[in-house]
């Protein structure tokens, strides 16, 4: 249970990269997607930050 936990960040970046990447394929770019998938990604990123602080 804790290596999922310690990996939940990662997901988190993983799923802020695919909201990025889905607009940018199907050509439907707006400054919605682009601003909510930046905030799942930094999201992400201190997700992972304080998890592996807190799981070592």
């Amino acid at each position: 249970m804790n290596t999922l936990l310690k990996y939940l960040g990662v997901f988190i970046l993983l799923i802020g990269v695919a909201i990025l990447a889905i607009p940018t394929i199907t050509g439907s770019l707006n400054n919605s997607a682009l601003f909510i998938g930046l905030v799942v990604i930094i999201l992400g990123y201190l997700a992972h930050i304080f998890l592996n602080k807190r799981f070592e």
